[in-house]
């Protein structure tokens, strides 16, 4: 495994991001903790999740499966950079407005990064990721209540999902003033397919040295080889084959050149985001464990100028970075 660097700290994560999202929802929790272990054995230290996984029960129990996984067993908790997101309400048996809706004050931060730590049974977590921007509440709050847990041990780095550039600059430059590293990571939905993060986001990411995490690397199954699993089959969900119908000449396009390569789609659409020196790792979300061992060989393809610039027309994307795109 060639390690990276999250951004631009001197932690070196996996370039593969293990997603943990399907954990206790299509993975029962004796196959979430043997992907656990066989991500580690892959050498796929970088593991992602949120307070509000927890699909098939309740919210917070995708975080209570990883805490019974390494319970006792410190030396897996320290083989692991942990990161996990809040921003999202949380159950509570006496509901109050500063927990049980959506958003970022200070009190809320501390609170859900608290109630974390008890679910993951740790003392901390490597990097506390915002899941989405919160534009009532002032920069200089939030970062106070980040800096207050960093201070106390409790995380490491602070990261963003799903911000614009426009959020990610004025973030770090608010944690600029008052002299914290500020973001240095953005989890933002991002493959060949969905590209708009190119305009703005992926070089107000490079300015500020923020990692790129993109979820969703494979558009939610059509860049895995989708014909090849939908045509023909009797049960598929009926907007993903309206999808499909719809996109059916760019998919025939994409999986014949996959072909032509001699490589699985689902690789070749994670090799395609590993070439961007701004990405520092796309979650891999498996269900099986076939999913994440298949995943590890995206890792040894190599794409040329030529390949490259097929891809661009098979899925052309916003036409470059802002302002060039549009502005001349």
């Amino acid at each position: 495994m060639q390690y990276t660097h999250l951004g631009r700290t001197g932690l070196r994560v996996s370039p593969i991001c293990l997603g943990t999202m399907n954990f206790g929802w299509k993975t029962e929790e004796p196959q979430s903790f043997a992907i656990m272990d066989k991500a580690l054995d892959l050498g796929v230290n970088f593991f992602d999740t949120a307070d509000m996984y927890g699909w098939g029960g309740e919210r917070g129990d995708t975080e209570r499966i990883i805490g019974r996984w390494w319970k006792g067993d410190a030396a897996k908790r320290d083989r692991v950079v942990l990161a996990t997101k809040a921003y999202h309400a949380m159950p509570d048996k006496h509901p109050e407005p500063n927990r049980g809706t959506m958003g970022l004050s200070a009190r809320k931060i501390i609170r859900h990064c608290e109630d974390s730590l008890e679910r993951l049974q740790t003392d901390y977590i490597d990097l506390f990721q915002m899941h989405h921007i919160d534009r009532t509440c002032p920069w200089d709050e939030i970062w106070e209540a980040m800096e207050t847990l960093i201070r106390q041990g409790k995380i490491v780095y602070v990261g963003s999902s799903n911000h614009a550039a426009w959020d990610i600059a004025t973030a770090n430059q608010v944690a600029s003033r008052r002299h914290l590293v500020g973001l240095v990571s953005e989890q933002s939905l991002y493959n060949l397919k969905d590209r708009m993060i190119e305009l703005e986001v992926v070089p107000c990411c490079r300015h500020y040295g923020v990692g790129i995490i993109p979820w969703s690397p494979l558009a939610g199954g059509l860049l895995g080889g989708v014909l090849g699993k939908i045509d023909g089959a009797r049960r598929v969900d009926e907007k993903m084959r309206t999808t499909v119908e719809k996109m059916r000449p760019q998919l025939e396009a994409w999986e014949g050149f996959c072909k032509d390569l001699g490589e699985q789609p689902a690789d070749v659409a994670l090799a395609w985001l590993l070439h961007n020196d701004v990405v520092t790792a796309p979650i891999v979300g498996p269900r099986t464990m076939e999913q994440l061992t298949g995943a590890m060989r995206a890792l040894e393809i190599e794409l040329g100028e030529d390949a490259l610039a097929r891809l661009d027309e098979i899925w052309p994307g916003p036409g470059g970075e802002a302002p060039v795109a549009y502005a001349w």
